[in-house]
Protein backbone atom coordinates (compact mmCIF):
# COMPACT_ATOMS: atom_id res chain seq x y z
CA UNK A 1 0.00 0.00 0.00
CA UNK A 2 2.87 2.36 0.82
CA UNK A 3 4.52 1.69 -2.54
CA UNK A 4 1.22 2.12 -4.41
CA UNK A 5 0.51 5.41 -2.61
CA UNK A 6 3.95 6.84 -3.35
CA UNK A 7 3.82 5.79 -7.01
CA UNK A 8 0.40 7.38 -7.39
CA UNK A 9 1.64 10.60 -5.73
CA UNK A 10 4.51 10.77 -8.23
CA UNK A 11 2.15 10.13 -11.14
CA UNK A 12 3.87 6.90 -12.14
CA UNK A 13 1.88 4.17 -13.84
CA UNK A 14 2.00 0.59 -12.67
CA UNK A 15 1.21 -2.74 -14.29
CA UNK A 16 2.73 -4.94 -16.95
CA UNK A 17 1.37 -3.19 -20.05
CA UNK A 18 4.86 -1.76 -20.69
CA UNK A 19 6.04 -5.22 -21.75
CA UNK A 20 4.35 -4.70 -25.11
CA UNK A 21 6.15 -1.40 -25.78
CA UNK A 22 9.13 -1.12 -28.11
CA UNK A 23 12.44 -1.33 -26.27
CA UNK A 24 14.37 0.99 -28.58
CA UNK A 25 17.81 -0.60 -28.02
CA UNK A 26 19.89 -3.43 -29.45
CA UNK A 27 21.34 -6.47 -27.67
CA UNK A 28 24.81 -7.60 -28.70
CA UNK A 29 24.15 -11.34 -28.31
CA UNK A 30 20.80 -13.06 -28.67
CA UNK A 31 19.65 -16.61 -29.37
CA UNK A 32 16.41 -15.34 -30.94
CA UNK A 33 15.86 -12.54 -33.49
CA UNK A 34 16.00 -9.13 -31.82
CA UNK A 35 16.26 -5.51 -32.96
CA UNK A 36 15.45 -2.00 -31.72
CA UNK A 37 11.75 -2.42 -32.47
CA UNK A 38 11.43 -5.52 -30.28
CA UNK A 39 9.33 -5.25 -27.13
CA UNK A 40 10.39 -5.35 -23.49
CA UNK A 41 8.84 -8.81 -23.32
CA UNK A 42 11.29 -9.97 -25.96
CA UNK A 43 14.10 -8.38 -23.93
CA UNK A 44 12.89 -10.52 -21.01
CA UNK A 45 13.01 -13.69 -23.11
CA UNK A 46 16.46 -12.86 -24.51
CA UNK A 47 17.80 -12.40 -20.99
CA UNK A 48 16.25 -15.68 -19.83
CA UNK A 49 17.64 -17.66 -22.79
CA UNK A 50 21.13 -16.19 -22.37
CA UNK A 51 21.05 -17.02 -18.66
CA UNK A 52 19.89 -20.57 -19.40
CA UNK A 53 22.67 -20.98 -21.98
CA UNK A 54 25.35 -19.98 -19.47
CA UNK A 55 23.82 -22.09 -16.69
CA UNK A 56 23.39 -25.24 -18.81
CA UNK A 57 26.86 -25.16 -20.40
CA UNK A 58 28.47 -24.14 -17.11
CA UNK A 59 26.84 -26.95 -15.09
CA UNK A 60 27.87 -29.65 -17.57
CA UNK A 61 31.47 -28.48 -17.91
CA UNK A 62 31.91 -27.74 -14.20
CA UNK A 63 30.62 -31.22 -13.31
CA UNK A 64 33.09 -33.01 -15.58
CA UNK A 65 36.01 -30.81 -14.52
CA UNK A 66 35.08 -30.98 -10.84
CA UNK A 67 34.88 -34.79 -10.82
CA UNK A 68 38.21 -35.05 -12.67
CA UNK A 69 40.00 -32.69 -10.28
CA UNK A 70 38.35 -34.28 -7.23
CA UNK A 71 39.60 -37.72 -8.26
CA UNK A 72 43.02 -36.23 -9.06
CA UNK A 73 43.17 -34.90 -5.48
CA UNK A 74 43.28 -38.53 -4.33
CA UNK A 75 45.73 -39.71 -6.97
CA UNK A 76 48.75 -41.79 -5.94
CA UNK A 77 50.86 -39.59 -8.24
CA UNK A 78 52.34 -36.79 -6.13
CA UNK A 79 52.57 -34.31 -9.04
CA UNK A 80 48.93 -34.78 -10.11
CA UNK A 81 47.75 -34.54 -6.52
CA UNK A 82 49.78 -31.37 -5.93
CA UNK A 83 48.57 -29.66 -9.13
CA UNK A 84 44.95 -30.41 -8.24
CA UNK A 85 45.46 -29.02 -4.73
CA UNK A 86 47.10 -25.81 -6.04
CA UNK A 87 44.26 -25.27 -8.53
CA UNK A 88 41.60 -25.72 -5.85
CA UNK A 89 43.27 -23.49 -3.27
CA UNK A 90 43.93 -20.64 -5.71
CA UNK A 91 40.53 -20.64 -7.41
CA UNK A 92 38.46 -21.03 -4.24
CA UNK A 93 40.22 -18.14 -2.49
CA UNK A 94 39.96 -15.54 -5.25
CA UNK A 95 36.61 -13.68 -5.59
CA UNK A 96 34.56 -14.81 -8.58
CA UNK A 97 33.98 -11.26 -9.83
CA UNK A 98 37.73 -10.64 -9.93
CA UNK A 99 38.23 -13.87 -11.88
CA UNK A 100 35.57 -12.90 -14.43
CA UNK A 101 37.22 -9.54 -15.01
CA UNK A 102 40.59 -11.26 -15.37
CA UNK A 103 39.33 -13.75 -17.96
CA UNK A 104 37.41 -11.05 -19.83
CA UNK A 105 40.37 -8.74 -20.32
CA UNK A 106 42.69 -11.68 -20.96
CA UNK A 107 40.39 -12.96 -23.72
CA UNK A 108 40.29 -9.48 -25.25
CA UNK A 109 44.03 -8.86 -25.13
CA UNK A 110 45.44 -12.35 -25.66
CA UNK A 111 43.64 -12.96 -28.95
CA UNK A 112 44.71 -11.19 -32.17
CA UNK A 113 42.76 -8.53 -34.07
CA UNK A 114 40.28 -9.53 -36.77
CA UNK A 115 42.76 -9.27 -39.65
CA UNK A 116 45.18 -11.61 -37.86
CA UNK A 117 42.59 -14.10 -36.56
CA UNK A 118 43.66 -17.54 -35.41
CA UNK A 119 42.47 -20.26 -37.78
CA UNK A 120 41.78 -23.33 -35.63
CA UNK A 121 40.96 -26.87 -36.82
CA UNK A 122 37.39 -27.51 -37.93
CA UNK A 123 36.86 -24.08 -39.47
CA UNK A 124 36.93 -22.31 -36.07
CA UNK A 125 38.19 -18.73 -36.04
CA UNK A 126 39.26 -16.83 -32.90
CA UNK A 127 39.92 -13.12 -32.51
CA UNK A 128 39.19 -10.28 -30.08
CA UNK A 129 35.59 -10.09 -31.23
CA UNK A 130 34.90 -13.68 -30.25
CA UNK A 131 35.24 -17.29 -31.34
CA UNK A 132 33.33 -18.21 -34.51
CA UNK A 133 32.20 -21.80 -35.16
CA UNK A 134 30.75 -23.42 -38.29
CA UNK A 135 26.95 -23.50 -38.03
CA UNK A 136 24.93 -26.44 -39.43
CA UNK A 137 21.81 -25.51 -41.41
CA UNK A 138 19.11 -28.20 -41.72
CA UNK A 139 16.21 -28.39 -44.13
CA UNK A 140 12.53 -29.00 -43.23
CA UNK A 141 12.91 -32.79 -43.35
CA UNK A 142 15.27 -32.77 -40.37
CA UNK A 143 12.25 -32.72 -38.04
CA UNK A 144 11.68 -36.42 -38.84
CA UNK A 145 15.27 -37.26 -37.95
CA UNK A 146 14.85 -35.39 -34.66
CA UNK A 147 11.67 -37.32 -33.84
CA UNK A 148 13.40 -40.64 -34.55
CA UNK A 149 16.30 -39.53 -32.33
CA UNK A 150 13.93 -38.83 -29.43
CA UNK A 151 12.22 -42.22 -29.79
CA UNK A 152 15.56 -44.02 -30.14
CA UNK A 153 16.97 -42.29 -27.05
CA UNK A 154 13.91 -43.32 -25.03
CA UNK A 155 14.20 -46.95 -26.13
CA UNK A 156 17.96 -46.96 -25.48
CA UNK A 157 17.50 -45.63 -21.94
CA UNK A 158 14.85 -48.25 -21.17
CA UNK A 159 17.08 -51.04 -22.51
CA UNK A 160 20.06 -49.76 -20.52
CA UNK A 161 18.02 -49.70 -17.34
CA UNK A 162 16.80 -53.28 -17.89
CA UNK A 163 20.35 -54.46 -18.65
CA UNK A 164 21.72 -52.89 -15.46
CA UNK A 165 18.94 -54.49 -13.44
CA UNK A 166 19.73 -57.91 -14.94
CA UNK A 167 23.41 -57.46 -14.12
CA UNK A 168 22.57 -56.61 -10.52
CA UNK A 169 20.20 -59.57 -10.25
CA UNK A 170 22.27 -62.27 -11.94
CA UNK A 171 25.82 -60.93 -11.56
CA UNK A 172 26.40 -61.71 -15.24
CA UNK A 173 28.58 -58.95 -16.71
CA UNK A 174 27.52 -57.86 -20.17
CA UNK A 175 28.04 -54.87 -22.41
CA UNK A 176 25.85 -51.88 -21.56
CA UNK A 177 27.07 -48.97 -23.66
CA UNK A 178 27.56 -50.79 -26.97
CA UNK A 179 23.87 -51.79 -27.30
CA UNK A 180 22.89 -48.36 -25.99
CA UNK A 181 24.73 -46.49 -28.73
CA UNK A 182 23.70 -49.06 -31.31
CA UNK A 183 19.99 -48.56 -30.60
CA UNK A 184 20.53 -44.80 -30.53
CA UNK A 185 22.71 -44.28 -33.61
CA UNK A 186 21.50 -46.85 -36.16
CA UNK A 187 17.86 -45.60 -36.39
CA UNK A 188 18.98 -41.98 -36.55
CA UNK A 189 21.45 -42.64 -39.36
CA UNK A 190 18.85 -44.70 -41.23
CA UNK A 191 16.24 -41.93 -40.86
CA UNK A 192 18.77 -39.35 -42.06
CA UNK A 193 19.40 -41.19 -45.33
CA UNK A 194 15.83 -42.39 -45.88
CA UNK A 195 14.35 -38.91 -45.54
CA UNK A 196 17.04 -37.37 -47.73
CA UNK A 197 17.77 -34.63 -45.21
CA UNK A 198 20.27 -32.07 -46.46
CA UNK A 199 22.76 -30.48 -44.08
CA UNK A 200 24.83 -27.47 -45.04
CA UNK A 201 27.43 -25.65 -43.00
CA UNK A 202 27.87 -21.90 -42.77
CA UNK A 203 31.56 -21.23 -42.21
CA UNK A 204 32.99 -17.97 -40.81
CA UNK A 205 34.38 -15.82 -43.64
CA UNK A 206 36.20 -12.51 -43.46
CA UNK A 207 33.96 -9.87 -45.06
CA UNK A 208 35.28 -6.34 -44.82
CA UNK A 209 36.36 -5.64 -41.25
CA UNK A 210 34.68 -8.61 -39.57
CA UNK A 211 33.78 -12.26 -39.98
CA UNK A 212 30.32 -13.22 -41.19
CA UNK A 213 28.63 -16.60 -41.25
CA UNK A 214 28.77 -19.35 -38.68
CA UNK A 215 27.96 -18.81 -35.02
CA UNK A 216 30.05 -16.45 -32.91
CA UNK A 217 30.52 -16.65 -29.16
CA UNK A 218 31.45 -13.14 -27.99
CA UNK A 219 34.38 -12.70 -25.57
CA UNK A 220 31.93 -11.79 -22.79
CA UNK A 221 30.24 -15.21 -23.10
CA UNK A 222 33.58 -17.03 -23.25
CA UNK A 223 34.94 -15.23 -20.19
CA UNK A 224 31.73 -15.74 -18.21
CA UNK A 225 31.51 -19.48 -18.88
CA UNK A 226 35.24 -19.97 -18.32
CA UNK A 227 35.17 -18.11 -15.01
CA UNK A 228 32.04 -19.84 -13.71
CA UNK A 229 33.26 -23.30 -14.74
CA UNK A 230 36.71 -22.96 -13.17
CA UNK A 231 35.32 -21.42 -9.98
CA UNK A 232 32.46 -23.89 -9.47
CA UNK A 233 34.59 -26.90 -10.44
CA UNK A 234 37.00 -26.12 -7.60
CA UNK A 235 34.17 -26.46 -5.08
CA UNK A 236 32.76 -29.55 -6.80
CA UNK A 237 36.21 -31.14 -6.66
CA UNK A 238 36.30 -30.83 -2.87
CA UNK A 239 32.78 -32.25 -2.64
CA UNK A 240 33.81 -35.24 -4.77
CA UNK A 241 36.97 -35.78 -2.71
CA UNK A 242 34.99 -35.72 0.53
CA UNK A 243 32.37 -38.07 -0.94
CA UNK A 244 34.97 -40.62 -2.03
CA UNK A 245 36.77 -40.46 1.32
CA UNK A 246 33.46 -41.04 3.12
CA UNK A 247 33.30 -44.55 1.65
CA UNK A 248 34.79 -47.10 4.05
CA UNK A 249 38.21 -48.20 2.83
CA UNK A 250 37.14 -51.77 3.40
CA UNK A 251 34.95 -51.44 0.32
CA UNK A 252 38.03 -50.66 -1.77
CA UNK A 253 39.90 -53.61 -0.28
CA UNK A 254 36.94 -55.91 -0.95
CA UNK A 255 36.77 -54.75 -4.57
CA UNK A 256 40.52 -55.37 -4.94
CA UNK A 257 40.09 -58.83 -3.43
CA UNK A 258 37.51 -59.60 -6.11
CA UNK A 259 40.11 -58.73 -8.76
CA UNK A 260 38.47 -55.53 -10.00
CA UNK A 261 40.68 -53.05 -11.83
CA UNK A 262 41.23 -49.55 -10.43
CA UNK A 263 38.73 -48.04 -12.89
CA UNK A 264 36.11 -50.69 -12.07
CA UNK A 265 36.60 -50.17 -8.34
CA UNK A 266 35.97 -46.47 -8.80
CA UNK A 267 33.00 -46.77 -11.17
CA UNK A 268 31.26 -49.81 -9.70
CA UNK A 269 32.00 -49.64 -5.98
CA UNK A 270 33.28 -46.28 -4.73
CA UNK A 271 31.44 -43.64 -6.80
CA UNK A 272 27.96 -45.26 -6.44
CA UNK A 273 28.34 -45.21 -2.65
CA UNK A 274 29.88 -41.74 -2.61
CA UNK A 275 27.05 -40.21 -4.64
CA UNK A 276 24.71 -40.16 -1.63
CA UNK A 277 27.20 -37.79 0.01
CA UNK A 278 28.08 -35.86 -3.15
CA UNK A 279 24.63 -35.02 -4.56
CA UNK A 280 23.18 -32.75 -1.80
CA UNK A 281 26.09 -30.24 -1.74
CA UNK A 282 26.43 -30.62 -5.51
CA UNK A 283 22.89 -29.27 -5.83
CA UNK A 284 23.93 -26.12 -3.97
CA UNK A 285 26.82 -25.60 -6.40
CA UNK A 286 24.47 -25.89 -9.38
CA UNK A 287 22.18 -23.29 -7.80
CA UNK A 288 25.14 -21.01 -7.09
CA UNK A 289 26.40 -21.26 -10.66
CA UNK A 290 22.98 -20.34 -12.05
CA UNK A 291 22.64 -17.34 -9.77
CA UNK A 292 26.28 -16.29 -10.23
CA UNK A 293 25.61 -15.96 -13.96
CA UNK A 294 24.12 -12.57 -13.04
CA UNK A 295 27.72 -11.35 -12.54
CA UNK A 296 27.92 -11.34 -16.32
CA UNK A 297 26.55 -7.81 -16.08
CA UNK A 298 29.97 -6.73 -14.77
CA UNK A 299 31.69 -7.71 -18.03
CA UNK A 300 28.89 -6.68 -20.38
CA UNK A 301 27.31 -10.04 -21.22
CA UNK A 302 23.58 -9.53 -21.95
CA UNK A 303 22.12 -11.97 -19.43
CA UNK A 304 18.86 -11.32 -17.57
CA UNK A 305 20.15 -8.86 -14.97
CA UNK A 306 22.10 -6.84 -17.52
CA UNK A 307 19.46 -6.34 -20.20
CA UNK A 308 16.27 -6.47 -18.13
CA UNK A 309 17.13 -5.17 -14.66
CA UNK A 310 19.71 -2.83 -16.15
CA UNK A 311 18.77 -1.33 -19.51
CA UNK A 312 15.03 -2.10 -19.56
CA UNK A 313 14.50 -0.82 -16.01
CA UNK A 314 16.40 2.42 -16.67
CA UNK A 315 14.33 3.14 -19.78
CA UNK A 316 10.89 2.10 -18.54
CA UNK A 317 11.19 3.03 -14.87
CA UNK A 318 9.09 -0.01 -13.85
CA UNK A 319 11.35 -1.12 -11.02
CA UNK A 320 8.85 -3.17 -9.01
CA UNK A 321 7.52 -5.10 -12.00
CA UNK A 322 10.95 -5.78 -13.51
CA UNK A 323 12.56 -6.81 -10.23
CA UNK A 324 9.57 -9.06 -9.49
CA UNK A 325 9.77 -10.77 -12.89
CA UNK A 326 13.52 -11.27 -12.52
CA UNK A 327 13.15 -12.78 -9.06
CA UNK A 328 10.50 -15.12 -10.46
CA UNK A 329 12.94 -16.43 -13.07
CA UNK A 330 15.71 -17.21 -10.59
CA UNK A 331 13.23 -18.71 -8.14
CA UNK A 332 11.82 -20.97 -10.86
CA UNK A 333 15.26 -22.08 -12.04
CA UNK A 334 16.32 -22.83 -8.47
CA UNK A 335 13.17 -24.82 -7.69
CA UNK A 336 13.37 -26.85 -10.91
CA UNK A 337 17.04 -27.63 -10.27
CA UNK A 338 16.32 -28.62 -6.68
CA UNK A 339 13.39 -30.86 -7.66
CA UNK A 340 15.45 -32.65 -10.29
CA UNK A 341 18.46 -33.11 -8.00
CA UNK A 342 16.26 -34.34 -5.14
CA UNK A 343 14.75 -36.90 -7.50
CA UNK A 344 18.23 -37.97 -8.60
CA UNK A 345 19.40 -38.10 -4.99
CA UNK A 346 16.56 -40.49 -4.18
CA UNK A 347 17.58 -42.65 -7.16
CA UNK A 348 21.21 -43.01 -6.05
CA UNK A 349 20.46 -43.40 -2.33
CA UNK A 350 21.52 -46.67 -0.79
CA UNK A 351 18.65 -49.12 -0.25
CA UNK A 352 19.10 -51.01 2.99
CA UNK A 353 17.95 -54.59 3.18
Amino acid sequence: MNAATNLAAQGRATGFAFLGQSSGFNISFSLIPFDRTSSYLQVYFVGILNTLLVAAVGIVLATFLGFAVGIARLSKNVLIRALAAVYIEIIRNVPLLLQLIFWYFLSLNALPVVRESLALPGGIVANRRGVSFPQPIFDDRFIWVALVAVVALTVALVMRRRTLKQIETTGDRRSVWLPFFGVLIVPVVAAFFLTGTQVQFSFPELTGFNYTGGWTAPPELTALILGLVLYTAAFIAEIVRAGIQSVNYGQTEAAAALGLKDSDRLNLVIIPQAMRVIVPPLTSQYLNLTKNSSLGAAIGFPELVNVFVGTALNQSGRAIEIIGLTMLVYLTLSLVTSIFMNWYNARVALVER
